[in-house]
């Protein structure tokens, strides 16, 4: 397996640290806007399967080029949403298998944004999915942890822990802090705007996909592992549009615990109007300037991969699934906790980035020794979990199961 990554950030990085332990692939070109952020990406593994590259992940052309020139035949998504459609289309191009750890953007209904859905996650992609079947390729897209491995839960318990599934609900908190920082979130702030100012969707079997309105229905969840209870409350996930189409579930939600100090902070920008990404002009030295208000917040937090010296805590990613079996009611949470402690002694990675950055790294191992398989635009929910959780335990990550 040859692999292009595109993006050489917080994720992208721990992917390269992660993948540089495993023997499963013949190279890995990283690749970057920024030249010295996959150069260093690089540089810190001494290894000679990687190598660095530049290029513009909006440019399809380029990317296909790139993915040619180096024979790769798998592309690995590490950026923001943004670029999802000009590198899944540039995987089509190249005949390379696509993998992302999100899916293409959803865009509100235009009249009733709180009730009903204008243009869902993954739309775009699955638009295309007949096209990709056809030429037998295959996009595995939402292979992150949320989602993700979140996905492959839900897939686990359908598979062996319940005979009937009433509710899937994917809950994801944390106790993490950062020291010196009264707001410094630890995962991309461009995509959490986008996750949580967008209205949520939810899953019923009657009803289809739905939206309600943001920070919706809030309930206190008791995670495992020392984090306890948090508030969570929903947010737009792409889970809730993958699942219900390889899951047998009455309902489907995702939810996050956030607190109510970041929800604040989000309502204020959303007020002040700092969360859009369509360009204002403002004045600069050389004369008006145009420049994204989501961009500028951006730019004046903390990059999250930098965070991990000063981060403390654990972070869980997980799904509560009630249902049926053997004629009883059950009801489990399947989960994924990571303390930062460990994952900066052992990677130098934050928590956060690095259990997202794990998952699709044991999916393309999966894809290449042939446990997975398949054509078309799938999801997690589309391969078998058993050998994902397996081999998610080989790489030293272990999974819990908690009766509830």
């Amino acid at each position: 397996m040859r692999v292009l990554l595109v993006g050489a950030g917080g994720v992208g990085t721990a992917v390269t640290r992660i993948a540089a332990r495993r023997p499963f692939f013949e190279a890995m070109v990283v690749a970057d806007f920024d030249p010295a952020r996959a150069e260093a990406a690089v540089a810190h593994l001494d290894d000679p399967r990687f190598r660095a590259e530049r290029v513009d992940a909006g440019d399809e052309a380029a990317v296909a080029e790139l993915l040619r020139r180096h024979s790769c035949d798998v592309l690995l998504n590490a950026t923001d949403p943004r670029f999802v459609m000009p590198l899944f289309r540039a995987a089509r191009t190249a005949g390379a298998t696509y993998v992302d750890m999100a899916m293409s953007l959803s865009r509100p209904h235009s009249e009733h944004p709180y009730r009903q859905c204008g243009v869902k996650l993954g739309d775009e992609q699955f638009a295309e999915a007949e096209e990709w079947a056809k030429e037998g390729a295959l996009a595995l897209v939402g292979m992150g942890v949320e989602p993700g491995l979140s996905d492959v839960f839900a897939r686990y318990a359908a598979d062996e822990l319940f005979d009937e599934i009433e509710e899937i609900g994917v809950r994801d908190g944390a106790n993490l802090t950062v020291d010196g920082y009264d707001f410094a979130p630890s995962f991309s702030i461009w995509t959490t705007i986008e996750e949580c100012l967008n209205p949520p969707v939810v899953y019923e079997a009657e009803r289809g996909w739905f939206t309600t309105e943001p920070f919706s229905e809030p309930e206190v969840f008791d995670f495992p592992e020392g984090i306890g209870p948090v508030e969570c409350v929903n947010v737009e996930h792409e889970e809730v549009l993958l699942v219900p189409r390889w899951v047998d579930a009455r309902r489907v939600s995702f939810k996050y615990g956030l607190g109510e100090e970041f929800i604040s902070t989000l309502r204020t920008l959303h007020l002040l109007g700092l969360d859009r990404t369509e360009p204002v002009t403002v004045p600069g030295p050389d004369g008006p300037v145009r420049v994204s208000p989501r961009d500028v917040v951006a730019a004046c937090l903390p990059d999250p991969a930098t965070l991990g010296e000063r981060m403390r805590g654990k972070t869980c990613a997980g799904t509560w699934v009630r249902g049926v079996k053997d004629g009883a009611p059950r009801e489990v949470y399947l989960y994924h906790v990571i303390d930062n402690e460990w994952s900066m002694a052992e990677y130098g990675s934050q928590a956060v980035v690095w259990q997202t950055a794990v998952n699709p790294v044991v999916a393309l191992e999966l894809l290449a020794d042939g446990a997975w398989s398949g054509a078309g635009v799938l999801g997690p929910e589309a391969f078998p979990a058993r050998p994902f959780l397996d081999l998610l335990t080989e790489y030293g990550s272990p999974w819990g199961l908690r009766e509830q």
